[in-house]
């Protein structure tokens, strides 16, 4: 029998930087036959049937291991055999920062056409950062761990498991809980079932919230010893700042799917005593930065329009999109406190949209990207480089069906081809020589598994899949590409697809070939950013390979090559080999080993030189030539100097594009006048543009100002300024000379001011009753906004990860986003 692997990567996002690294990794094991098929029933854009080619050729440097280096490496090697583990899925999870603890849950679940229920499961634990494991499912009672809910982990050392039990035999479900890295688990009989995962609060690992399979929204403030239910009916739910909590519920108990758009947004600021209503008629919300965004179905005919909030859903406003039809969406891509990353579907099935990027609100959108790619299963190539501040890498599909890569190094102010790498040569064939990166499309269809990997801790470093020529190819082998300077320039470091890590704040990059039809034995390490590699066989039994894991941050100097091999009987055992470079490198790296690096130098742009978002970052980061450990203690030195403000330190607003040659920000032809009026908390905000609108972070000072740049005239909602009086009504004068007259007038003005009074009184007590029942503002938009309404509805961001890394729109929504 012939197995195969296949490498799922579960991120559990978090609010804090340190939160969002990778901590969990999931490894699957399924059949050879069962992976073709799947291969050959799944869609692929490029319906070549030919075998894949190498690209352009490059030569990668290889170093020969020294004797007294595969010596110490082969002392610092240490291999762990889960025998008698048949497990189908193995779930590494990291607790804690530096503690070395790592949890290993196997789940084998009952096969589906068998008659049994439930399956087995065994916990391993390692203190050593797995270099060994103990078995410690004794601890648990050897109960069967519900592998869809994995290994869940919170602040600090905190850590919850979920049996696997039926519903219908008992009242609630069962966890185990730990507060010392699972060193021991407490058991806890819940009151309820649960529908989806226990989410921890982002920085009180005390503070859990759980969502139960008949919609009741529970909280607990002692780590799950105890519960309480705080309301009924809830369909989603996501912690914002602070101890704000949002969700939404039906009116009435029942949550049924086609209840959706008839939701109640609510929000408790003290831990559910009590609750606001947000909005009536919700379809669907999420939060992410530092934005509460929800989508508003006031009638089932009616198309979604979308809101935002930037202060907890105290105000809220419309946000100025582009609508969309029915079968369109619309998808968050990236977001923080300071702006929002949006994809707007194009209508029908055409795999691609645009991209716009919003203000410090929210509210006011701009055209970053035109034909951003978005394939049919609504995953993007979206990527946010950390490595470098302000950079960001996507595909976009051209006109001629091709998929072409683009970086924006100005947080999506402009884009650009990614440079050709410096030791590549395409040849005379190919017209326009450039660097296409593969993305989440090319993982959905199997043509690598490793996506762009950046670190904030390794300044500058990327690494990517990638093949060079006019587009991305699906027929060329993929080959790795790594750039030491944020994506300015690349260099071909390895040929084939690869599984790799980054290790020692960029010091150390360690690489596994991705053998997919055999077994692996080696492993490659660069100590140069990928410059130049060595090689070291780890072991003379090889086997079938997994993936690698090591501790999320980049701080450690140990990784874990993952994957099986059959033992004697022919049932596959898991296979766990950590390598410790640690041993290898061993000198502390000291000042002469570092050098300043000004960033966004090599943009080509020498007039900035380096002034990128407004300001110079001068980065202290280690030399490529020196051989050194960073250590646990390393932390980016940087420096900032302002810089003057040029174009691409502003944005076109909305209502504007990027002159094709030029880039100065032209009027669109829908956009009839440069007026746009909203209403905002109760008064109205008349917005004059030139069109420009400064990037959201950006610190620049003096230098280019656009006139008229943002005048705003801020007024109550409704009143227009009165016309200036023309010369012949300003000279006519009435005179009342006598006393009868003069009476007559007093009598009339004093009845007019009166009506006058009751009428002000009776709107303002009608509108604030609108209003503040409703907390829904009152919108009056210009031309710009009609035109846009004339082609289309508005339709609905479908989902998106809160700050914690709640998914909000979890059931049955259809559209997903990544």
């Amino acid at each position: 029998m012939i197995w195969r692997l296949v490498v799922l990567h579960v991120l559990l996002l978090g609010a804090e930087s340190s939160s969002r690294w990778e901590r969990t990794v999931t490894f699957h094991r399924t059949q050879q036959d069962d992976i073709q098929d799947q291969e050959r029933a799944r869609p692929r854009r490029d319906t070549s049937a030919s075998r894949p080619f190498h690209g352009p050729p490059f030569i990668p440097c290889r170093t020969p291991l020294t004797p007294v280096e595969h010596k110490v490496l082969n002392t610092n090697t240490h291999v762990t055999g889960f025998n008698g583990d048949d497990g189908s899925d193995v779930i590494l999870t990291w607790v804690g920062d530096g503690t070395g603890v790592v949890l290993v849950l196997s789940t084998s679940s009952a096969p589906i056409d068998s008659f049994m229920e439930g399956g087995s499961s065994r916990l391993y634990r390692s203190t050593d950062y797995a270099k060994s494991f103990l078995d410690i499912s004794h601890r648990i009672n050897n109960t069967f761990i519900r592998e869809e809910f994995g290994v869940s982990v919170g602040p600090g050392s905190s850590v919850i498991l979920t049996a696997d039990i039926p519903v219908v035999d008992h009242a609630g479900g069962i966890i185990f809980t730990s507060t010392d890295a699972g060193a021991t688990f407490k058991f806890i009989q819940l009151p309820f079932h649960l529908a989806q995962p226990i989410t921890y609060h982002f920085l009180n690992p005390h503070y859990l919230v759980a969502l139960s399979i008949d919609g009741g929204l529970w909280l607990s403030l002692d780590f799950g010893a105890k519960w309480t239910k705080v309301y009924d009916g809830v369909h989603s739910f996501s912690w914002g700042a602070g101890i704000n909590l949002f969700f939404s519920c039906s009116r009435t108990d029942a949550v049924e799917a086609e209840e959706r758009g008839d939701l109640l947004l609510k929000r408790t600021t003290d831990l559910g005593k009590t609750f606001t209503t947000i909005h009536e008629d919700i379809y669907s919300f999420g939060y992410i930065g530092a934005f509460l965004f929800f989508s508003v179905m006031e009638d089932p005919r009616s198309p979604r329009v979308m809101y935002f909030s930037s202060d907890q859903g105290d105000t809220f406003s419309q946000a100025l999109l582009p609508s969309a039809s029915a079968e369109q969406f619309y998808s968050i891509l990236d977001g923080d406190e300071d702006m929002l990353f949006m994809h707007v579907d194009n209508p029908g099935d055409t795999f691609f949209g645009t991209m716009y990027t919003s203000d410090d609100r929210g509210i006011l959108f701009s055209k970053s990207l035109e034909r951003h790619l978005f394939d049919g299963q609504r995953k993007s190539d979206f990527r946010n480089i950390t490595s470098l501040r302000g950079v960001y890498l996507t595909n976009k599909l051209d006109e001629d069906g091709r998929i072409r890569s683009v970086i924006s190094f100005n947080r999506g102010g402009t884009w650009r081809h990614l440079n050709k790498p410096e030791n590549v040569e395409c040849g005379e064939q190919v017209n326009n020589c450039k660097l296409h990166i593969h993305g989440e499309h090319s993982r959905n269809i199997r043509i690598v598994q490793m996506l762009a990997l950046s670190e904030p801790t390794a300044i500058g470093l990327v690494i990517a899949h990638g093949t060079v020529g006019d587009s991305l190819s699906s027929s060329q082998h993929p080959d790795v590409f790594v750039s030491s300077d944020g994506g300015y320039n690349w260099r071909g470091t390895l040929r084939g697809p690869h599984h790799y890590s980054i290790l020692d704040s960029g010091g150390l990059i360690v690489a596994v070939e991705d053998q997919r039809e055999g077994q692996v034995k080696t492993i490659k390490f660069s100590t140069d950013e990928g410059q130049c590699w060595k090689s070291y066989n780890f072991t003379e039994q090889p086997f079938f390979f997994a993936g690698l894991a090591s501790e999320p941050g980049t701080k450690a100097m140990n990784v874990s090559v993952w994957g099986f091999r059959p033992e004697d009987d022919g049932q596959p055992m898991w296979v766990a080999v950590t390598i410790d470079f640690q041993s290898l490198i061993t000198r502390e790296c000291n000042d002469e080993d570092y050098e300043e690096w000004l960033a966004h130098a090599g943009g080509g742009d020498w007039k900035r030189n380096g002034c990128l978002l407004g300001v110079k970052e001068t980065y202290r980061r280690l030399k490529k030539q020196s051989v050194c450990r960073n250590g646990r203690g390393f932390v980016v030195s940087k420096k900032q100097s302002p810089c003057l403000c040029t174009r691409e330190d502003y944005l076109c607003d909305y209502g504007y594009d990027r002159h094709v040659n030029t880039s100065e920000c032209v009027r669109q032809h829908s956009a009839a006048n440069k007026t746009l009026e909203l209403c905002l908390n109760g008064e109205e905000d008349e917005l004059l543009t030139a069109g420009y609108r400064k990037v959201p972070s950006d610190r620049c000072e003096g230098g280019f100002s656009p006139q008229l740049a943002v005048q705003t005239v801020i007024r109550p909602c409704g009143v227009k300024p009165s016309p200036r009086p023309t010369d012949e009504f300003s000279t006519r004068v009435t005179h009342f000379d006598t006393p009868r007259e003069r009476l007559v007038l007093i009598l009339v003005c004093s009845g007019a001011a009166v009506i006058i009074l009751v009428v002000i009184v009776s709107a303002v007590f009608a509108v604030r009753r609108v209003v503040y029942r409703n907390r829904s503002p009152v919108y009056r938009f210009s031309n710009l906004r009609i035109q846009d309404e004339d082609n289309g509805t508005t339709a609905d961001l479908e989902s998106a990860t809160s700050s914690n890394g709640t998914v909000c729109l979890q059931e049955s929504d259809d559209d997903l986003i990544e």
